[in-house]
């Protein structure tokens, strides 16, 4: 099981009921894994140079609308080998701008159990 990684932290979460612990469950093994697909840089991840995404190039673009249409597709394209390998059965990506120099990505899955998830995912743009 995985330590569960807070994606506005970027922290891993420690467990409230035990002091010193990390908060592990599961379930949330999906989250890191589609968390590490997004944030890490395409073609950094060592021994896997397709692990990754191109939202880290959207860090110096403006908040415009072509902004979000780049980071929908980056972000369906990184995720695509979950598709493909099973871990995930369908996978949509939307994305809101709440104009404080971030744009958040939503996305939703549906695990190969057919549980539904939604993951929010900020992304830093200018």
């Amino acid at each position: 099981m995985d330590a569960w990684i807070d994606p506005s932290t970027r922290d891993y979460v420690r467990d409230a009921n035990r002091v010193g612990e990390l908060t592990r469950a599961p379930g949330d093994g999906l989250a890191n894994a589609i968390y590490l697909r997004l944030m890490t840089p395409l073609g950094s991840w060592f021994g896997n140079v397709s692990l990754g995404s191109r939202l880290h190039e959207l860090s110096r673009e403006k908040d415009l609308a072509r902004v979000e249409r780049l980071a929908q597709q980056f972000a369906r394209v990184a995720l695509q080998p979950m598709l493909a390998d099973g871990r995930i059965r369908s996978l949509d990506v939307h994305t809101v701008r709440p104009g404080d120099g971030r744009l958040l990505l939503a996305v939703a899955v549906v695990d190969a159990q057919g549980v539904a998830s939604t993951f929010e995912v900020p992304v830093k743009v200018v």
